[in-house]
């Protein structure tokens, strides 16, 4: 029987089992998303990325939510696929390129003692017309009302400002995060029919405007630690809004991420990257 290796990895909590394809392959990538993201009865994960070579960069880096949906792009993902791609020989570099879905990413590697600690990745600029988000209205979406049903009887109108990192996100700013019931919530939004390839949704409580507090729902895998692309987006919203600073610090359930909208149109994105573990399973 033939047998995976496989990595464990995180940043700031964002957890992802990682498969060096360089050498071999993965016959259906979603399936095997579905089977070892369980946390009972799996590895435990909020999905699947693997790494694959690539013919215009350093590495390609490839995901799947838990739930066997593919994702375009994952903020906390690319940093650890970057020093995946260093601590593990396939790239010595500080500085890689890595393929994606939403084309190729520019990382900067911080490693202290020669093993990586911390990346800062070039996230390319936002994503602000609706159609191409995308959302089901035409234009820019910025503090827009809409209508959530949570149930039948309990629909309430949230103020929204919707922005793609690569991947679509809806962001609303309210007055506390930590009592939102996002399990209820978190679905409705997930699944709101302005949203056609889904969404993944962040409530977000501003502290300071160079400070904020942030939770998240993401689309195929429910509240997760840290969400990468989301806290760029965040960001963004918050400027767009007059909430917060194109600069800030945005406080996440796993730790905390550092995201500047420079004056390049870029949003560039600082936070660890952190190997759990290495194992094997058969498959």
């Amino acid at each position: 029987m033939a047998r995976l290796r496989f990595t464990k990895m995180h940043g700031i909590g964002n957890d992802y089992i990682y498969v060096d394809c360089t050498s071999a392959d993965v016959d259906d990538p979603a399936a095997l998303a579905r089977r070892l993201s369980p946390r009972r009865t799996g590895v435990g994960s909020d999905g699947l990325i693997l790494i694959r070579p690539s013919a215009s960069a350093d590495a390609r880096m490839e995901m799947y939510n838990a739930d066997g949906s593919r994702g375009e792009m994952c903020g906390n993902g690319i940093r650890c696929v970057g020093k995946f791609v260093y601590d593990h020989g396939l790239a010595r570099k500080d500085e890689l390129a890595i393929d994606t879905d939403v084309g190729i990413k520019r990382l900067r590697l911080h490693e202290p003692g020669g093993r990586v600690t911390n990346v800062t990745v070039d996230m390319g600029e936002p994503i602000l017309e609706g159609r191409e988000i995308p959302v089901a209205a035409d234009g820019r979406v910025i503090d827009r009302p809409l209508e959530v049903a949570v149930a039948a009887a309990d629909a309430r109108i949230y103020v929204v400002t919707c922005v793609s990192m690569g991947n679509p996100h809806c962001v609303t700013f309210v007055d506390e995060v930590e009592g939102l019931d996002l399990t209820r919530i978190g679905p409705a939004f997930e699944h709101h029919a302005f949203f056609p390839n889904r969404v993944n949704t962040e409530f977000v409580q501003v502290a300071m405007r160079d400070d904020v507090r942030m939770r998240v729902w993401e689309r195929g895998s429910g509240e997760t630690a840290a969400c990468g692309t989301g806290a760029c987006a965040v960001v963004v919203a918050g400027a767009l809004t007059g909430r917060t600073e194109r600069r800030s610090r945005v406080r996440l359930n796993g730790g905390s991420l550092d995201v500047d909208w420079r004056d390049d149109g870029h949003v560039y994105m600082t936070g660890p990257a952190e190997e759990v573990f290495s194992g094997s399973i058969d498959l």
